[in-house]
């Protein structure tokens, strides 16, 4: 990459603390990918904490009027019951039912000023996209959105050891913040957003800070021994938690259901919403394809891309493989015919050639204990 192919890439608020870090071009932002390495960093998450630089990440703050019923119209999972603090994962979609993201709505209550306030977080190489397609839906009468993705801080810290070691940083018990619940803190002094949420299928909390006291936390979490993470382990840690990468794993030409996220959508509770009607269509004759988990003998790691075969046919396609750091053996995602998706098919996988077995398992390929 070239000086100039660098400087057209966005810099986040912590890139001048990233000196030790390998860096890559991901969705238009120079990013850390590792720190000490991938198979070290995943397992500092999985054993300890780690922490992610993930301020790439697009971020809207939506005030004004019933801003809950304006999204429902844009989202198939059911927000009439989302509380203030609460946060709910879900997808925006076409016309045809196809994910154009996945996003977590979370809602921040009302103040007499700003009316209702709603924070999205949604990935960095659809913000832009994002942005146009909200501001196309929603009323801009009742709904002022407000573009925080760049200058501020976001910071996942992820891990069994997680809540505790952030613990330090706030007066707010962090422990009673429940699972995908969220509140508005203190640290170093300034305005802090905490949500225990995550991408690593483990514990955890996502914290936006402005850029300041987002650099003062990084430093302060690296002196506390925290491993600092990048996009390497980010992607290993959530293939083995089975969450979908969008672009990879899901896109506008897959629907919620076909990716195993029919749980997100509740026909008999969203009322009507952008590709409601091919959705029916798909609960009442069945899906063309199901996203599926697949174990690999071997150290035979399936790639995006590769083939999934069937009695030497071709029926499927693998969309994100890894070799599992925790689990010692090759996984991967792959989307295959309904007839192909039971637990225990065996398949194989066109590897360069060589047809390597493997056999559709349940999803999670790795899930935490309830007690870490």
């Amino acid at each position: 990459m070239t000086d100039s192919d660098r400087s057209a890439l966005y810099q986040t608020p912590l890139y001048s603390l990233h000196e030790q870090a390998r860096m890559v071009p991901f969705a238009g932002w120079q990013m850390p990918v590792q720190f000490s390495g991938i198979t070290q960093e995943h397992r500092a998450v999985r054993d300890r904490v780690g922490m992610f630089d993930i301020s790439h990440m697009g971020k809207f703050v939506l005030t004004g009027q019933r801003i809950l019923e304006h999204l429902q119209r844009l989202v198939p999972s059911n927000l009439r019951g989302l509380q203030p603090g609460q946060a709910q994962y879900t997808v925006l979609l076409n016309a045809a039912g196809g994910i154009l993201d996945d996003l977590i709505i979370y809602n921040q209550g009302s103040t007499e000023t700003e009316g209702d306030r709603v924070f999205l977080i949604v990935n960095a190489a659809t913000t832009a996209s994002d942005r146009q397609w909200l501001l196309e839906h929603l009323d801009a009468n009742q709904v002022t959105l407000t573009d925080q993705s760049q200058g501020t801080v976001l910071i996942a810290v992820q891990g069994p050891e997680a809540i505790a070691t952030v613990q330090r940083y706030t007066e707010t018990d962090l422990s009673t913040v429940g699972r995908y619940e969220h509140v508005t803190t203190s640290m170093f002094g300034a305005s802090a957003f905490v949500a225990r949420t995550g991408y690593t299928g483990e514990d955890g909390v996502e914290i936006m800070l402005d850029a300041q006291p987002g650099q003062t936390l990084w430093r302060s979490l690296l002196e506390a021994g925290v491993e600092p993470c990048g996009l390497g382990a980010r992607d290993t840690l959530r293939l083995e938690a089975a969450m979908a990468l969008y672009g990879q794993d899901v896109d506008a030409a897959t629907t919620p259901l076909e990716a195993g996220l029919s749980w997100l959508v509740q026909l008999d509770q969203a009322g009507d919403f952008i590709g409601r009607s091919p959705l029916e269509e798909q609960k009442r004759h069945g899906v063309p394809r199901r996203l599926v988990g697949l174990r690999l003998t071997g150290r035979n790691i399936a790639r995006t891309g590769y083939e999934v075969m069937h009695d030497g046919h071709v029926v499927g396609h693998v969309t994100s493989g890894t070799l599992s750091p925790t689990l010692g053996y090759p996984i991967a995602l792959a989307y295959v015919p309904p007839s192909f998706a039971k637990p225990g098919q065996p398949l194989t996988v066109n590897i360069r050639g060589r047809h390597c077995e493997a056999t559709v398992v349940k999803r999670p390929f790795y899930k935490r204990s309830p007690s870490s």
